[in-house]
């Protein structure tokens, strides 16, 4: 009787602390979804592992910051600012590159036909769209916040990933732009990329104001008024390079060689 007393208790005593081992290591495997995860921390920066915590984001998430992006009147929630991720300004800016470029080849495609002109396919507007879209959504940002740790960033700490955030989903408005500029009417167009000008710019203000605005340096101020350049520099850029086409039909005995043009 002792002796199966002593086993059960042995038995209980172990199962104990096995349930707690396992619950342990249970809760350490499952990743917080929607925020970063804490492993990796002390991995160095030349490491896959490293990166590892800022990709630790559902779609849920993404598009919930997205959603942010293309409402001005929303409050994006305190995660927005609390964990930013890689995540998504990558996909957002690859998918801009992928929007611009293939949408803009559909609308060149449709106003040769409609123009009774053979359509030219133009790949090098491919990697004109990645240079531009990488080069505005992470190079500004990383210029920007380098600028801001030289002269000191004031009461507000903007990291990096923070920077890189503000951009890559502020560009989350050219991707239904570029979709509805598949319309070949000029004036349409115009008014597209005038909204996803202003989508855009409001979502980086409300993100850059503050940050600027704390600086002790009120010359850094004068920052805002560049940024603003570089954004409306880029939004024609775009309507120039991948939503100028237009149907042209010449009347006469050429009429049969005409073809699409771009313009405004």
């Amino acid at each position: 009787m002792s002796y199966q007393t002593l086993e059960a208790d042995d038995f209980k005593s172990f199962l104990g602390d096995n349930s707690s081992q396992n619950t342990l290591s249970q809760n350490a495997s499952q990743p917080s979804r929607g925020y970063l995860q804490s492993e990796g921390l002390s991995s160095p920066p030349w490491t896959v592992e490293y990166y590892q915590k800022y990709f630790d984001v559902d779609t849920k998430t993404v598009l919930s910051r997205c959603y942010h992006t293309l409402n001005p009147f929303s409050h994006p929630p305190s995660s927005v600012y609390s964990s930013p991720d890689l995540y998504g300004p990558f996909w957002t800016l690859t998918t801009v590159i992928f929007s611009l470029f293939v949408f803009s080849s559909l609308a060149s495609s449709i106003s040769s036909y409609l123009s009774d002109k053979p359509w030219d396919y133009d790949f090098k507007l491919l990697g004109v769209a990645v240079g531009l879209v990488y080069s505005y959504g992470i190079g500004v940002p990383v210029a920007l916040w380098g600028i801001l740790k030289w002269v000191g960033g004031g009461d507000a700490e903007w990291s990096l990933l923070e920077a890189i955030n503000a951009w890559g989903y502020g560009m989350t408005a050219w991707i239904p732009v570029s979709v509805l500029c598949i319309i070949p009417v000029p004036v349409l167009r115009w008014t597209l990329v005038g909204i996803a000008f202003g989508l855009s710019g409001t979502f980086l203000v409300r993100n850059v104001y503050p940050v600027l605005s704390s600086v002790p340096q009120k010359s850094v101020q004068l920052i805002l008024p560049i940024l603003l350049i570089f954004h409306i520099a880029i939004a024609i850029t775009f309507k120039l390079l991948f939503f100028s086409y237009y149907i042209v039909k010449e009347i006469g005995p050429g009429a049969g060689d005409s073809g699409a043009g771009k313009g405004s």
